[in-house]
């Protein structure tokens, strides 16, 4: 082999090489954002199960608390108390499992199925 043709396979590898690098390095590039991106999804799906699960937890015992036939209506401290939450995220999941407010404004709830809007007594004025 001549010189030349040394120095011509030595630049051949040399382009190769710095092509295979360049290829090494977007595949890397689109694996790793691709892992990102799957990553994120199940981050978000395993926090998104959880607040789920206590999210029908709550609504649950609220449903169960509202069914109880020793009580007509359950006052909303009752009921955030025993859920462990504020009054307005209580509200949210009253309405949400289809309870109602006392047209009486005094603070008491129930389930629509028990205490129907048909049912309120109008007043005339």
């Amino acid at each position: 082999m001549t010189d030349q043709e040394i120095s011509q396979l030595a630049l051949k590898i040399a382009n190769d090489s710095k092509t295979w690098i360049t290829l090494i390095g977007v595949f890397g590039a689109i694996v790793g954002s691709i892992l990102t991106i799957f990553g994120n999804f199940a981050l978000e799906w395993f926090k998104g199960r959880g607040q789920k699960k206590l999210l029908d937890s709550r609504q649950k015992i609220l449903k169960e608390m509202l069914e109880d036939k020793a009580f007509e209506w359950r006052t909303i401290n009752t009921l955030s108390s025993v859920i462990g939450c504020d009054e307005e995220t209580t509200k949210h999941y009253l309405i949400s499992i289809g309870a109602r407010g006392s047209e009486k404004n005094d603070g008491k709830w129930g389930l629509i199925s028990r205490h129907p809007l048909k049912n309120i007594q109008r007043q005339k004025t």
